[in-house]
């Protein structure tokens, strides 16, 4: 379904209606709103780390950052042939950044921007959007830096809109939609602390999902 004149705060409630936005490609000026039948999630307490990427997060010169060049990370999640992003969307989720609606995490190799990923906050539900890599393990770096810091900041769901191979490796499955609306009805009935708690350098991160009970 179109969507005619699609702002920020529609955006919102879109999202916790549980559905959300997409284009057919970066050219198309429609945008319409997608409700999948089967929903990809992330558990907080479930990803997967490897003992190739635990081991590449421990020794990474690289580091970790949140919301300091957001509009570079959502032009890299565009910056493939095929995407969703089109110029309504990349300016709507601007706003939504500019209200503290949206974040981004970014692994950042000196001063070039090499990975990362960003969503939206609502309640204490985090909407993973779009990631993107580029040198090898950085968007995993990003995900899991991701994992870590909403699940210290309480909030109780993370989505993946779709499960991907990718994502499953990481951990990711899937629900349906049923399953999904009753997580997203708690999520919205608490509110986490997205700012209340410290960026993570990529060695703690990897230190608290690397320990064992």
């Amino acid at each position: 379904m179109k969507d005619v004149g699609l702002t920020s705060d529609l955006l919102l409630q879109g999202y916790a209606a549980g559905i959300f936005p997409m284009a057919e490609s970066r050219d198309d000026p429609d945008i319409f709103w997608v409700d999948p039948r089967i929903r990809g999630v992330m558990p907080l307490d479930g990803f997967h780390m490897s003992r190739s990427l635990a081991r590449a997060m421990r020794h990474t010169e690289w580091t970790h950052h949140i919301d300091t060049d957001f509009e570079s990370v959502l032009e890299g999640c565009a910056d493939r042939i095929d995407t969703w992003i089109n110029p309504d969307i990349h300016r709507l989720y601007m706003e939504l950044h500019e209200t503290s609606h949206a974040h981004s995490f970014e692994i950042w190799e000196g001063a070039h921007l090499v990975g990362g990923l960003y969503g939206v906050v609502l309640g204490s539900a985090f909407f993973g959007e779009s990631m993107f890599s580029r040198r090898t393990n950085a968007s995993k770096m990003a995900l899991a830096a991701a994992v870590d810091h909403v699940k210290r900041a309480e909030y109780t769901l993370f989505d993946t809109q779709f499960l991907t191979p990718h994502l499953a490796s990481l951990g990711g499955v899937e629900i349906t939609r049923a399953a999904y609306h009753k997580h997203l009805t708690h999520a919205l009935s608490r509110q986490g602390d997205f700012e209340g708690v410290g960026v993570a350098t990529l060695q703690d991160v990897v230190q608290r999902m690397t320990q064992t009970s």
